[in-house]
């Protein structure tokens, strides 16, 4: 078994407005992302912070070219 190691400090991390914002998006839409699974993050208290990487991953996984 191999052991991954995930460096969270050196990670960029956004709110759920931010990411909102960033897509354009309301923040209830977020959070039912991060609800279903489609959009991971980290509970930090009562709020979530989602690494900017997982915000890239999620956008270029469903990223369609028009035309």
């Amino acid at each position: 078994m191999v052991a991954l190691t995930v460096h969270y400090t050196k990670s960029q991390f956004l709110t759920v407005g931010e990411v909102a914002q960033v897509l354009r998006i309301s923040n209830m839409t977020v959070y039912r992302l991060i609800s279903s699974g489609q959009l991971a993050a980290v509970r930090v208290g009562k709020s979530y912070r989602l690494r900017e990487e997982d915000v890239d991953r999620y956008l270029a996984e469903r990223f369609t070219e028009a035309g």
